[in-house]
Order: C-alpha cells, then sequence, then structure tokens
C-alpha cells in the first residue's frame, strides 16, 4: 500500500505589493496552491490581510520579517536589531550580528511579538511561522520564534532545508544559479538539526519536509513537475514566490521578478494539475486536519 503524500503548496512575501498578492490569489483560486505567508510590515500588507479574511480556504502564516525592511516597534525599543531606522538589508549581516552577540534576544522576541499581534489582531488566525530570508534558522533566533509559536498557539514552524542536501548539491551542479542556492542548503545542515531538536523539545509538531530551496526562482515546466512526481510520503512544504511584476515590485530589494509570473504560470497549469493527480497527492494547508484543497479544473 503506497503511503499518503499530502502536500502544503507556499505562496512567500504576500503583502510585498498589489501584483504579488494578485498572483497568490490566481495560484490559489486557479490552480494548486493552498497557503501563503503575510508579512506583518510591507507595502501590501493590509491588502493582504483584506484578501485572507474574505478567502477561508486560503491557509495563512506570519512571515517574520527582521532584515530589509522597517519594523513595527518604536525604533528605540529594538535599537540592536536596526540601522539607520531600518532592518540590515542582507540575511549575512543579520547572521553576523546575532553570531557575535551584536542583537539581543528580548528585542527580537518584542519585534517578532509585535509583527504575529498586527497578524492576529487583523482577524487571520496564522497556521504556520516562517521568515523573510529564512532568518529564523538561526538557532538563538529559531528558539525565540518557537516559543512565540507556543505563546500564541500557532502549530508549526519552517525549518528551511530542504534534503538530501549533499545529493541536491550535486544534482543541481549544472543548472546556473542553482548550484549557489545547494550550497547555502546544504551549510544550514547543523542548524536544522539544532532546530529540529528546538521543536521537539518545545513539543511542537515536527516541521512538514521542505521543498523548493534550491530551484527557488529557478523553476521550469520539468523541473516543476518533476519536484511535483517525487513528493516523498507524509507532509511536505513547497515553497514558491508567486506574483505578477507591477510598479512597486520595481522598488522592492528582491531578486524575484519576472520569476514571480512564472511561477504563477506553472502553479495554475494543467500540467501542473495532472502532476498532483499522477502523484496522489493530497493538496492541504498547514491548519491541523486541513480539508483537501480542491483546485481549479
Amino acid at each position: 500500500m503506497t503511503a499518503t503524500r499530502r502536500l502544503i503548496v507556499n505562496g512567500d512575501d504576500f503583502g510585498l505589493t498589489p501584483g504579488v498578492n494578485a498572483g497568490i490569489v490566481d495560484a490559489h483560486r486557479r490552480g494548486i496552491l493552498t497557503s501563503a505567508s503575510v508579512f506583518a510590515n510591507a507595502p501590501a500588507t493590509a491588502e493582504a490581510l483584506a484578501i485572507a479574511r474574505r478567502t477561508p480556504s486560503l491557509g495563512v502564516g506570519c512571515h517574520l520579517a527582521l532584515v530589509d525592511g522597517e519594523p513595527l516597534s518604536p525604533p528605540s525599543t529594538i535599537p540592536t536589531l536596526l540601522r539607520d531606522g531600518r532592518f540590515r538589508p542582507t540575511w549575512t549581516s543579520f547572521a553576523a550580528a546575532v553570531l557575535a552577540r551584536r542583537i539581543r534576544m528580548d528585542q527580537v522576541e518584542r519585534e517578532l511579538s509585535a509583527q504575529i499581534d498586527r497578524v492576529r489582531s487583523s482577524g487571520v488566525r496564522p497556521s504556520h511561522l516562517d521568515a523573510h530570508k529564512h532568518v529564523h534558522a538561526c538557532p538563538p533566533v529559531f528558539a525565540v520564534v518557537v516559543a512565540l509559536a507556543k505563546r500564541f498557539g500557532i502549530p508549526r514552524v519552517r525549518i528551511p532545508w530542504e534534503r538530501p542536501a549533499a545529493a541536491l548539491a550535486f544534482r543541481v551542479g549544472t543548472v546556473s544559479g542553482a548550484r549557489r542556492q545547494a550550497l547555502e542548503n546544504l551549510a544550514l545542515t547543523p542548524w536544522a538539526w539544532r532546530d529540529a531538536r528546538l521543536l521537539a523539545a518545545a513539543g511542537l509538531e515536527r516541521a512538514p519536509w521542505f521543498l523548493g530551496r534550491v530551484l527557488t526562482g529557478l523553476f521550469d515546466a520539468d523541473s516543476f513537475a518533476a519536484l511535483l512526481a517525487s513528493t516523498p510520503p507524509g507532509t511536505s512544504e513547497l515553497m514558491m514566490h508567486p506574483g505578477y511584476v507591477d510598479a512597486a515590485l520595481h522598488g522592492v530589494r528582491t531578486r524575484l521578478r519576472s520569476a514571480r509570473a512564472r511561477e504563477v504560470a506553472l502553479l495554475t497549469s494543467a500540467d501542473a494539475r495532472r502532476a498532483i493527480e499522477r502523484a496522489g497527492i493530497i493538496l492541504v494547508t498547514h491548519r491541523p486536519h486541513s480539508e483537501p484543497h480542491s483546485h481549479a479544473s
């Protein structure tokens, strides 16, 4: 008997721009996307939260941000997180500051609490926590996020590590742009193991098998179909970044522009629906005991 395969197809960056919001909505209503992660502090957050309230079939988590943006907390209350009133611009600068103990974890907790409160106070109950640029993977920050998940009753926290990390680095070595992402994923292995232990120690549900990191922004029809066909037994989360390029996106610091529209096309394609059906995959959200997603035909 074949083990059941459940797949959460998650759209990151909900709230980034109106075009990103529209792409996520289309990928859900007309395609296989089941879930999204919303910024609490992005230019189109208010619109995204309104969409979430009127789209109960879409699972919505909180896309925590500690880099590349502005905080919700008063700057004077979180000075170690900021440079000139804004978060540090890159993941590497943030991680270096955490490891050098220049960032206070009580200030991380204050800011992330404010972000979760913003989502909850809008009437959206977060189904999961993850983070912009995966900054929460750094174990001191991950410990804070796990504690917040317990405090707010949020059942899942993403561990942004794609397995098998070494084999993936070898397999995508010839794919332009993928080798660097695969090596970054491989380097995350020690943190991922520690993060998994932190989840277990807190008594939280094990994070789903994570997919999509190595080919972020690089999916084509063949690689997307191959990933769906190889989805492992159990519950997996596929990270995607669907959206449409609008004027607002040109003003945002992101390397993902035209790739977002390509992902909308992939997620709404007949090929994707056929791949899901051939693989016997049940589309779900992060919500416990969620109903299967009935995608458009």
